[in-house]
């Protein structure tokens, strides 16, 4: 009798398990949208003999502003669920040291090969060949 009342119990158990399991799989997590009209920077120092650091801040009609290490770029950027893509538009002549152009260059690249994009609180991830985390900025 004590073995079978023990049998119903695990049964009775895993039944639980399997209806919770199946009602968390259910509920869609907490999505995290993107953040539009708002400026992110991105998670660096800034290169010595500087404050400055790339930011960039896309608008929910798709056009974005990018500050990179020197250069300040207009965009366009489109967001589709988790896809996303990056085209420059346009970059405004700066003059810049020889170090910060090619920064430059390799991040305009590298934001252009981004096809993916993800968010954690504040926190923004492009994913592509080379990911870029930045933070929302709070001020």
């Amino acid at each position: 009798m004590k073995f079978t009342v023990a049998i119903r119990n695990v049964r009775l158990v895993r039944i639980f398990a399997t209806l919770a399991l199946l009602y968390l799989s259910s509920v869609p997590g907490q999505a995290q949208t993107f953040p539009f009209d708002q400026e992110m920077l991105l998670e660096v120092k800034p290169l010595p003999g500087s404050r400055r650091v790339p930011m960039l801040e896309v608008h929910a009609n798709g056009t974005a502003a990018v500050d990179l290490w020197c250069h300040s770029v207009v965009a366009q950027v489109a967001v589709n669920g988790s896809a996303i893509k990056f085209s420059l538009v346009s970059a405004k002549p700066e003059k810049c040291t020889p170090e910060r152009i090619e920064r430059d260059q390799q991040m305009a690249k590298a934001l252009m090969e981004v096809t993916a994009w993800r968010r954690n609180n504040d926190i923004v991830e492009f994913v592509g060949p080379t990911s870029f985390r930045f933070r929302i900025s709070t001020h």
